[in-house]
């Protein structure tokens, strides 16, 4: 039996625009996770087994090296492309392919059902790959772990920018990157998988954060759900009838990211508070101009409460509901904070920071394997 497990995450700034190429933003890694166990099957049978999706079933066979699937209508395809994709890899290493059955537990919603935005599908993708790939004792680090996880999630929702996917790969604080997803989509209709995971792809950035010490994030949940799905795309109606007001919203953004990397660089917690308030500020001008929802009445004021207790705080994700994030020095009295948001109906999510082992060493690793885009 084997069981792999990956983190959720959350955005901290640079949410809309890192949906264009080349674009930054920076997200954190949390300790909660979704789990992925395989075992192999003693029948002809395999089984996909989800406490994610309420304990429902799945059953498959084989029909040669091809999944046939018993029911169309599925809420397993972030799974069912996973298998997909990593099993497409492993035939690259020449291994025979087995019938197992997979169970998934997930930590991402709560017991009753409440999805928080800690980026689910993502986690469970990079789960089940890097289960796979360790069923199929298949020669993978994090890079090539990130790439096989973003084609299978790429591949079901077809936008996004996949910082969620190295959140969940890479752990602890990112700076990410989004990579030229029209270059993979061409790349996958002709060459084999090995050689579109062995290429640097364009674009791609990732780099590991360290934090100050005294930076102490605090995630308030407003109790309603949103569509990321639906609030890109009524940006991306934005973006096609005023361009020239989105590439601006672009470079800012970029700007503002870049500057709060360097207030990591330099342990400058102030710094990295600006820039928060900025990314604010810039998202919610983007939501007068698009006509979208981005910061809610609820997310307003968790955010006015934690900016009057010393917080530097946001929207995090698309915004329209979900999670808002506080930036504030560990050695205030950050407990105001907390209260204030329960009197307000806003429920604190006690979460922390989750690093992978030897992510000291992504920065190296990964710059020097994507250092043509420099």
């Amino acid at each position: 039996m084997i069981t792999e497990k990956a983190p959720g995450k959350l955005y901290i700034a640079g949410e809309y625009a890192v949906v264009e190429n080349g674009y930054p933003a920076i997200l954190v890694a949390l300790d909660q996770f979704v789990t992925c166990t395989i075992e192999e099957s003693a029948e002809e049978v395999g089984q996909i087994i989800s406490r994610q999706y309420n304990n429902d079933q799945l059953s498959w066979r084989r029909r040669g090296d091809q999944m046939v699937v018993d029911k169309r209508d599925n809420p397993f395809s972030y799974i069912l492309s996973a298998i997909k994709v990593t099993e497409e890899y492993a035939r690259t290493f020449s291994r025979d392919l087995r019938i197992f059955n997979i169970h998934i537990d997930s930590q991402l919603d709560s017991a009753n059902g409440r999805k928080y935005g800690l980026g689910s599908s993502a986690a469970v993708t990079v789960a089940t790959v890097k289960a796979l790939c360790h069923f199929y004792n298949l020669p993978v680090d994090k890079d090539q772990i990130f790439k096989l996880a973003a084609i299978a999630h790429f591949e079901v929702q077809g936008n996004g920018s996949l910082g969620d996917v190295a959140a969940s790969v890479y752990g602890g604080w990112i700076s990410y990157h989004s990579f030229d997803r029209q270059w993979l989509a061409q790349q996958r209709k002709y060459l084999d998988l090995k050689t579109i995971i062995d290429l640097p792809w364009p674009d791609l950035d990732i780099e590991s954060l360290k934090a100050p010490k005294n930076l102490e994030l605090l995630i308030g949940w407003t109790g309603k759900p949103a569509s990321t799905s639906q609030l890109v795309d009524k940006i991306s109606l934005f973006k096609a009838r005023r361009q020239s007001e989105y590439q601006l919203f672009l470079e800012k953004s970029k700007s503002c990211i870049q500057r709060m990397v360097d207030g990591f660089h330099q342990q400058d917690l102030e710094a990295i508070k600006n820039e928060i308030r900025y990314n604010r500020d810039l998202l919610k001008q983007l939501g007068t101009n698009s006509g979208v929802n981005i910061e809610t009445e609820a997310l307003a004021k968790l955010c006015q409460i934690a900016e009057s207790f010393g917080g530097a705080a946001k929207t995090s994700g698309a915004g329209g509901g979900d999670c808002g994030i506080v930036a504030i020095d560990s050695n205030s009295n950050f407990g105001n904070v907390l209260k204030s948001w329960t009197k307000n109906h806003i429920e604190q999510l006690p979460l922390s920071v989750h690093f992978i082992d030897s992510a000291k060493s992504l920065k190296t690793s990964v710059k020097n394997h994507l250092s043509y885009i420099k």
